[in-house]
């Protein structure tokens, strides 16, 4: 989002990987403008960036409060950590992250849990039990706990009396905290939220079904704000002063996601889901050390053991990945049913295929390089044993496809059987 530009051209594809010579921020662009700049949170870009990007780092709603605001064009930026996976783990009952807010309204008191389990939609690559319900009904109560938070900040902006001259842009980075969501490229995990508030320019209650990328995010801000988009930008603009026409596909990836290696690379029209494995001897279900904190988590491993899974429920847990995936997001929108091997579909599979090849050889995906060699390209800081260390004795079959340095790409012809 920050940077316009996909992380797998610019080498921030590994999660926490530290790149060496760090980009642009459009934040510069921005501040060039002569806009203020607030961001005191959410820094994990996988990169320290360059001086010059922001002008404070204080809680920004203070400064409303205060009437303290800048006499400049201003961008502020708040992360609301709530709805994270971490919030669904098991805890003594009170909202998580809470306290950090009793300084907007101490006397604001809420129940920990007010959605029943029962009431709750279990997606079907899930198995539909109390524990599952319970972290979804979880889920749900964080929702509720992030709603009025989102509306204090709301208040806080119209009792400042800029409403009418504010643009307000309400996004999430992925999917719930949960298995085959966060983390995976599925409809569950990419297809998110974006809501936009701009008075006098977007009619309220509009919807729009223009396909939108995380990369368009950075060009649309600098669109709004009339300043001039760089030219390394992937992504453009879906508003503002130079919005560009609708894309006609949207691309995602995984890599390594903690201490757990994969290559996995999507793209997606308005119809079709296709995702490449590259790596089809890797399970999708790796073990991750922070993954393994949820209780949905636990809940799949326990069931898998005992060979209670069956149909959608298992897709997650086989020990192998097909090497493509295909699902018609009309039908299947939970992506669980693969239409890669057949036949009616193979047209499909063919386009959007050479789609992917298209992309990825437009960027130069770093992907394809292991780790270790980007470390001595001088790409990325050496950060490898960190992640090795994070592994410790793992049963047998976690072993597989660990190594970072001897990944070669799978042949698409290689056995596409064990998986969804």
């Amino acid at each position: 989002m920050v940077t316009g530009q996909y992380p797998m051209k610019i080498g921030t594809h590994q999660m926490r990987s530290t790149l060496v010579h760090p980009p642009r921020l459009f934040t510069h662009e921005l501040r060039d403008a002569g806009y203020y700049v607030s961001w005191p949170t959410k820094l994990d870009f996988n990169f320290e960036p360059t001086s010059g990007w922001r002008d404070d780092d204080q809680p920004w709603i203070d400064r409303l409060r205060a009437g303290a605001m800048p006499g400049q064009p201003w961008l502020a930026y708040v992360n609301l950590a709530i709805t994270h996976e971490s919030s669904m783990w098991p805890d003594e009952g009170e909202y998580p992250g809470r306290e950090g807010l009793d300084h907007w309204n101490p006397k604001e008191v809420r129940p920990a849990r007010t959605t029943d389990p029962a009431d709750v939609p279990v997606p079907p690559y899930l198995p539909d039990t109390p524990v599952v319900r319970g972290d979804i009904a979880r889920h749900a109560d964080n929702i509720a706990e992030l709603d009025w938070q989102v509306g204090e900040i709301l208040d806080a902006v119209d009792a400042s009396g800029v409403a009418d001259n504010t643009v307000v842009v309400f996004l999430s980075d992925h999917g719930r905290g949960l298995p085959r969501e966060k983390r995976w490229p599925y409809s569950a995990g990419i297809h998110m939220p974006l809501l936009i508030s701009w008075p006098g320019v977007i009619e309220p209650g509009s919807v729009s079904d223009r396909l939108v990328s995380w990369v368009d995010v950075a060009p649309t801000f600098l669109s709004i704000a009339g300043t001039p988009i760089p030219s390394d930008y992937d992504g453009s603009a879906f508003l503002g002063a130079t919005e560009a026409p609708p894309r006609d596909y949207v691309f995602a990836g995984r890599d390594r996601m903690d201490e757990s290696f994969d290559r996995v690379r999507v793209v997606r029209d308005r119809h079709f889901h296709y995702v490449r494995n590259f790596y089809p001897q890797i399970p999708y279900c790796q073990r991750n050390l922070y993954m393994e904190n949820m209780p949905t988590m636990q809940e799949l491993r326990r069931l898998s053991a005992a060979g209670d899974l069956s149909g959608a429920s298992a897709v997650f847990m086989p020990a192998r990945k097909p090497a493509e995936e295909l699902y018609d997001l009309r039908s299947d929108p939970e992506c669980v049913h693969n239409l890669a091997l057949d036949p009616h579909h193979a047209d499909v599979r063919e386009r959007m295929g050479e789609e992917l090849d298209r992309f990825l050889a437009e960027i130069d995906d770093l992907g394809a390089c292991p780790e270790r060699d980007l470390v001595a390209k001088g790409v990325v800081v050496d950060r490898i044993e960190e992640f090795r260390a994070r592994l410790g004795p793992l049963p047998a079959e976690y072993q597989r496809g660990y190594p970072m340095a001897v990944f070669e790409p799978a042949d698409l012809a290689d056995d596409q059987s064990g998986g969804a």
